[in-house]
């Protein structure tokens, strides 16, 4: 019997294994080709720069792909929000009890009476998480949130408490949560930037120190958008200026750049900047685009509150957040109430009415259209701020600061919904059980995006530099 008659042919067309197995075959190969340019220019944009140890890889399975961080900058008070306390209650203008010690507070309030509640707390949904009507809109979500009610922090007024919720630290100088995100991770979207602040009004305490780098390359420091017009300034040109006029003139300047930093490799500031041109270049693009709201539906801009002068400005900022997490955007952080506004010293009444009314509705918006997208469940949403407030009073009907014990809130992401984390005394004073603090926070978030924090590092002053500085620790409890 012949060879050909023992053997079965071997078919004219090969089995094909994987979609990339027939970009590689197909065509004489060409698909390959360009398989690989795509492939090398996602490893570039991705890697880090300068001298860093990071991988520009997740670590593990990763739960989450971006992150909007909802900040309420002032410190909202746990106490008639997410966390009762009828002990409160019970012995409201009496003093701190004894066993209780003697805490340092921002303005020294330890001796004052203790400050009930005004507010009503009913248990909301099938998990019964208890949500203050304050949050009636917030409290319809009950069943996703992840409320963690043992945060504590080491600062007792703003500027440092500010800085340590966004870099770890009440000191100036290191990088943001949200640098160390894109120095691991690298970006998504090549025509928008990965780390993007959104601010209602002013500055918060502490400015762009906030979002910097610190000691890791500056081409991973935060970019401040504007939510409507130009997203951001000077980004637009002259209309007497062509694209290519322009182009042209980066390219010069590239040229010019590329030599003056021969034998300057250290300086990652030029790299910075060079990004920076080209980054900006590509964004005049892309993000008039992504800011410009009137292409949401009507129903759209409701649910969000922008038909309301009290829910419009933060409310414009989370539908913004969610367009740009749409576009692979890493790590979106809004600021509510810039300038320290949820500081209740005098009056919480009326001043969380005020600050409630504004972000209750567009927080609310903003967790129903993740979902209904079928974003939630890869966007871990952060809400919180730099800590609590006191159980005792302030000025007959204010609360002081409170670092030791707060609540926050995750959603979505890879949590674990509907769950109630760790718990405060019985005045709502300090955290007692699953304690968790900024860097075990930072750990969690870090974790969720597939990042383990003790492996994210940069070689600073002869130290691996990590985000959590010498702490963290991953509350694996957040994710069942």
């Amino acid at each position: 019997m012949s060879d050909s008659r023992r053997r079965p042919a071997k078919p004219h067309v090969p089995a094909l294994q994987s979609r990339r197995d027939l970009l590689f075959r197909a065509g004489m190969g060409f698909g390959g080709l360009a398989l690989g340019a795509l492939l090398a220019e996602d490893e570039a944009r991705a890697a880090p720069v300068g001298g860093g140890t990071a991988s520009p890889k997740p670590h593990h399975r990763a739960t989450a792909d971006s992150v909007i961080f909802l900040f309420m900058e002032g410190g909202p008070s746990h106490l008639d929000l997410f966390d009762p306390k009828p002990e409160l209650q019970r012995l409201a203008g009496q003093p701190l009890p004894p066993s209780y010690g003697k805490p340092i507070t921002a303005m020294g309030v330890t001796s004052n009476a203790l400050l009930p509640s005004k507010r009503t707390f009913r248990k909301h949904g099938q998990s019964g998480i208890e949500v203050s009507d304050w949050y009636p809109h917030v409290a319809e979500h009950a069943d996703k949130l992840c409320l963690i009610r043992s945060c504590w922090a080491d600062g007792l007024n703003h500027v440092g408490s500010v800085c340590q919720m966004n870099t770890g630290s009440i000191l100036a100088g290191r990088p943001a949560l949200g640098a160390w995100v894109q120095y691991g991770l690298g970006s998504v979207n090549r025509n928008l930037p990965g780390f993007v602040i959104l601010l209602d009004e002013r500055e918060p305490f502490g400015g762009p120190k906030n979002w910097s780098s610190g000691f890791i390359p500056a081409s991973y420091q935060g970019t401040q958008f504007r939510p409507d017009g130009s997203p951001i300034l000077n980004l637009t040109p002259p209309k007497t200026v062509s694209q290519e006029q322009q182009r042209s003139k980066l390219d010069f300047l590239q040229t010019l750049n590329s030599r003056y930093g021969k034998g300057r490799e250290d300086d990652t500031e030029l790299d910075a900047r060079v990004a920076a041109y080209e980054l900006a270049f590509r964004m005049q693009a892309h993000a008039p685009e992504a800011v410009d709201l009137s292409k949401e539906s009507e129903a759209t801009q409701k649910l969000y509150g922008l038909d309301s002068p009290a829910t419009e400005k933060f409310g414009r900022n989370c539908l913004l957040a969610r367009r740009l997490v749409e576009r692979g955007v890493r790590f979106v952080e809004l600021y509510c109430g810039t300038g320290s506004q949820w500081d209740a010293h005098a009056n919480i009444e009326d001043n969380h009415s005020k600050m409630c009314a504004a972000s209750d509705k567009p927080v609310a918006g903003l967790l129903a259209d993740l979902e209904t997208r079928g974003l939630l469940d890869r966007t871990l949403v952060v809400w919180g701020g730099e800590f609590g407030r006191t159980p005792m009073s302030e000025k007959g009907n204010g609360r002081d600061h409170n670092p030791y014990g707060f609540s926050m809130f995750l959603a979505g992401g890879g949590v674990k919904p509907g769950t109630i984390i760790g718990s405060t005394d019985d005045l709502g004073l300090r955290a007692v059980t699953e304690r968790c603090h900024v860097h075990d926070l930072h750990a969690t978030i870090l974790h969720a995006l597939g990042l383990d924090h003790l492996r994210v590092t940069y070689r600073h002053n002869g130290r691996d530099e990590r985000p959590t500085v010498n702490g963290g620790n991953v509350m694996k409890q957040v994710f069942g």
